[in-house]
């Protein structure tokens, strides 16, 4: 049976969803240790939950720089199933990012990129707990890839991390050359579409 004790990063997670930060404004609770006797530890802003930094991946040939500033890459009267994406921007030691960037982009339902225009481009920032939303499409497949949407993700003054993001099941993840298992995003059904989740670690401390 799985170990279902909450991670240190469930319980910022949680805090950050409640509203419940605590400490200086902005600043993420110090969460406590685990101890196996069920007792904590003094407070830590550690937050190693066998989480390394979110590796990168290569950009690819389709970025277009300038998107516009959205968090809906839907496109009216398109084909493609509905698909939410959320979570958060982390610092190497469990802080979240406020105002981060994250500039996504990826296929349209037929497997092509708009490379003339903005379709299925856009850019956010991350809110002052650190979190991101995007509504979109699943990807579609093209030769030699298997699903995934690109992001660079840059928080404030720091190094921009480019990598892709995994559906699990997919049936080409086996025969992808970069596809990365520590990439995939939790995903489940949602109604006619899907919900996904996804935390980035950044190299860095706060």
């Amino acid at each position: 049976m799985a170990d279902e004790t909450p991670t240190r990063k469930t319980l910022l997670k949680a805090a950050l969803a409640t509203g419940a930060l605590l400490g200086a404004a902005g600043a993420a609770p110090a969460l406590a240790r685990d101890r196996a006797d069920g007792r904590s530890l003094e407070p830590t802003p550690a937050c190693d939950d066998g989480d390394d930094p979110t590796p990168p991946q290569m950009e690819g040939p389709y970025f277009t720089p300038g998107s516009p500033r959205t968090g809906d890459l839907v496109v009216p009267g398109d084909p493609g199933t509905p698909l939410a994406v959320a979570g958060y921007v982390f610092t190497r030691d469990c802080r979240p990012v406020a105002g981060a960037l994250l500039d996504f982009w990826q296929a349209d339902h037929h497997g092509a990129y708009d490379n003339v225009g903005y379709r299925y481009r856009g850019h956010q920032f991350t809110g002052p707990d650190g979190a991101f939303a995007l509504t979109t499409i699943v990807p579609g497949l093209y030769p030699g890839r298997t699903r995934h949407l690109h992001v660079k993700v840059q928080a404030p003054s720091r190094r921009v991390l480019t990598t892709q993001l995994y559906f699990p099941g997919e049936p080409r993840n086996g025969s992808d050359r970069i596809f990365d298992p520590r990439l995939l995003m939790e995903v489940r059904r949602d109604g006619a579409g899907r919900a996904a989740a996804f935390d980035f670690v950044l190299d860095h401390t706060a």
